[in-house]
């Protein structure tokens, strides 16, 4: 191994959901190693924050509020990494959703089309955008965040579930596809990590108790457990790593 195998000081990164949880400490990572950093969210003063506490440590990024399942947001978004740096080198799909489902047969339509439209559709559009500005600089990193709930059913997330399973399949397809074009398609598949997203779960003690149990490392995983393998598939060190999923989950799927 190099020394400057996780440099990224001549990559241009866009992280989606860069603003808070896994998002922004992916974001703030890459940063700290160089690279000209891009977030996107839905909600200006989330980025606002972000930019701030970037800015603390004396770091730059650049924010763009888009949903990223609406094409024309999306295209937006692309347009002015375009403009600002003419090329993106990594992708991290890292925005996701979900809303408690007691079952999926009782689900509504409505839920159902929501949850696989930011999981799933969100990553397949910015996917694509990513393409085109890929191939044009001779190859790229694609990292999306997946789930164990992608390989194993949950109560409460069994929409969720099946949309990560759709990303893992998304991600061997484009890597398939995507591999004469230089650009490695891979994935990153935390178990329950400590967010807001997941609040819902891990805070409530008797149900924290519980999902502890299956984790043989004894604890839920931190934002900053997901960051290793992320910068290990965005980095030369990964550049024969493709259609992968890497679990980061204390060894709960062993």
């Amino acid at each position: 191994m190099r020394d400057n195998d996780l440099d990224f000081s001549s990559k241009v990164a866009l992280v989606t959901g860069g603003s808070r949880g896994i998002g922004k400490n992916i974001a703030l990572n890459l940063a700290r190693r160089g690279s000209q950093v891009v977030i996107c969210g839905r909600k200006q003063e989330n980025l606002d924050k972000a930019r701030e506490e970037f800015s603390k440590t004396g770091l730059e990024v650049l924010t763009h509020v888009s949903h990223v399942a609406k094409a024309e947001q999306v295209s937006a978004l692309f347009h002015e990494i375009e403009e600002r740096f003419g090329r993106l080198d990594i992708l991290v799909n890292n925005v996701g959703m979900n809303l408690l489902t007691p079952s999926v047969a009782d689900a509504d339509e409505v839920l159902w089309d929501k949850i696989i439209e930011v999981n799933l559709k969100g990553t397949f559009l910015v996917s694509k955008a990513a393409v085109g500005l890929m191939r044009n600089s001779g190859g790229g990193k694609i990292i999306n965040i997946s789930s164990i709930a992608a390989r194993k059913a949950a109560p409460g997330m069994g929409i969720y579930c099946v949309a990560k399973a759709g990303v893992e399949m998304l991600t061997k397809v484009m890597a398939v596809e995507l591999a004469k074009d230089r650009i490695n398609v891979n994935a990153v598949a935390p178990c329950m990590v400590r967010t807001k997203f997941s609040q819902p779960f891990w805070g409530n003690e008797d149900m924290l108790r519980e999902i502890t149990k299956t984790i043989p490392m004894g604890r839920i995983a931190e934002p900053s457990d997901v960051v290793g393998a992320v910068l290990f598939l965005a980095s030369e060190l990964g550049d024969f790593v493709t259609g992968e999923v890497i679990t980061v989950d204390g060894g709960t799927m062993a």
